[in-house]
């Protein structure tokens, strides 16, 4: 979790944790150059939102509610996934667990959301 602050303040990047509404992990504001997480999530929850929400900081994302939000959106999830799973700890998790994308998430210490958009990647890289 270190490194991603210390991220956030070399990205000029101000990250707080308060109250949010549920099923709201976290947002990234770029008016205000801001990170909001929830203070109710567990810590590999709250790792996992931060490394996200830097994503749409690096690439100054204004929002989800348009097309491009779509695709930015789509690309936050997909940086964050290779960022936070290791190939070979994923390739020992999957083995392990017999292919439970829960279980993997357990062991690898991400959230479910993050395995399966790695599996994603790894469906798309195969298909082509």
């Amino acid at each position: 979790m270190e490194g991603f602050l210390s991220e956030a303040l070399l990205l000029g990047v101000r990250v707080e944790e308060r109250r949010l509404p549920s099923r709201l992990c976290g947002f990234y504001y770029e008016p205000a150059r801001l990170i909001v997480l929830d203070e109710s999530m567990p810590d590999f929850q709250r790792r996992c939102t931060l490394c996200h929400e830097l994503v749409h900081a690096r690439y100054h994302d204004n929002g989800c509610g348009t097309p491009y939000g779509v695709k930015a959106e789509r690309r936050a999830r997909r940086q964050t996934a290779l960022r936070l799973i290791d190939p070979v700890e994923y390739a020992s998790a999957e083995a392990l667990c017999e292919g439970d994308a829960y279980r993997i998430a357990c062991e690898l210490d991400v959230t479910l959301q993050v395995v399966r958009d790695y599996q994603d990647m790894l469906h798309d890289t195969a298909r082509t």
